[in-house]
């Protein structure tokens, strides 16, 4: 086993403190408002829009790059500057699903068929419910998508951060000094599913490596809770020891080398889900709701890296339960 040369492969210390963060000029953000305003005046329906609705002469181009940086480069990035405070909740969403429509094409991202999701504490047992229906820390993942991306409407009252580590030094530094460990990693790990048994199926759970490498593009997965749930899935093998030693190690490694990123309302962050890992800190939330932390989120798929057939099943979206409004504009 070698070790992985990629332009994602980077340590904190080799960030410069803010290369990574697009900062949008009044021309761009101009182009947005009146995008906005031709999406409204049309009528298109939030889940029916595309770039060809979404015109952004300047700022386009430059969404391009943004997504290459994050597919092909650093593997994350951060728009500043989307002026949301004094817009409607509709017109945020037009917003960031308008700009999003530039990155990539927004996919199913929970059992009800939602394509705009939102993060907001419900109160909810980290136990029980998905991590981001609460205030808790969550451990590092990725998600169903080739690119996550997250736009602060709300920051929290504090915490909160938006964790970011590259998977391709996890990689890297787990190899160089337990090998052994990291070839566990390439196994087919069980994890239960996150919604209906696709057609064709019939097993609870699915499988899939934690580190594989395909027509030469490597690709990492979280160690989520929903592997630990499959533990108790009759018929899933048991972790052997090796096998929780190397689970250990890659958990205990990732926040050694993560960076973390404090939202500031506006910010839009695109995170690829194949050479990154993200998390976030607990945080204490404002008791107005109006003013409670409120992230929307997206995951974008743009077809530009292989991957392993496993993850290749998984980023086609979570398998639909119910019959919802696609980008509802509030969690309840």
């Amino acid at each position: 086993m070698e070790p992985i040369t990629d332009p994602a492969g980077w340590y904190p210390e080799e960030l410069n403190s803010d290369e990574w963060i697009y900062r949008l000029s009044e021309e761009e953000i101009a182009e947005i408002l009146d995008a906005v305003r031709v999406v409204e005046a049309q009528g298109v329906e939030l889940k029916d829009i595309t770039a060809e609705h979404f015109p952004l002469p300047s700022l386009g181009e430059r969404l391009v790059d943004i997504r290459n940086e994050v597919m092909e480069g650093r593997g994350f990035a951060l728009i500043r500057g989307l002026p949301v405070q004094d817009r409607s909740r509709f017109q945020n969403a037009v917003a960031f699903l308008g700009i999003g429509a530039h990155v990539g094409t927004a996919m199913c991202q929970n059992k009800d068929g939602h394509l705009l999701g939102h993060v907001k504490n419900l109160g909810g047992d980290y136990a029980k419910v998905r991590g981001y229906m609460t205030q808790s820390a969550m451990d590092f993942h990725c998600d169903s998508a080739d690119i996550l991306s997250l736009c602060c409407l709300n920051p929290a009252k504090s915490g909160g951060e938006h964790r970011i580590c590259s998977s391709v030094t996890l990689y890297n530094k787990m190899l160089k000094k337990r090998p052994d460990l990291v070839k566990e990693l390439t196994a087919r790990f069980y994890q239960v599913r996150k919604g209906d048994i696709p057609p064709g199926e019939t097993e609870p759970w699915e499988r899939i490596p934690i580190f594989s490498v395909t027509d030469g593009y490597f690709a990492a997965r979280g160690i989520s809770a929903h592997m630990a749930k499959a533990q108790k899935v009759p018929g899933v093998p048991k972790y052997t020891e090796v096998q929780e030693s190397a689970i250990r190690m890659y958990k205990e490694t990732a926040p050694k080398i993560a960076i973390d990123i404090d939202f500031e309302q506006g910010d839009i962050s695109y995170v690829s889900n194949h050479v990154m890992l993200h998390s976030r800190t607990d945080f204490d939330d404002f008791d107005e709701p109006e003013r409670k932390r409120h992230l929307l989120r997206l995951w974008l798929s743009t077809g530009m890296r292989p991957v392993h057939p496993d993850i290749a099943r998984m980023l086609r979206g979570v398998p639909v339960e119910g019959e919802e409004d696609p980008t509802p504009l509030d969690v309840f």
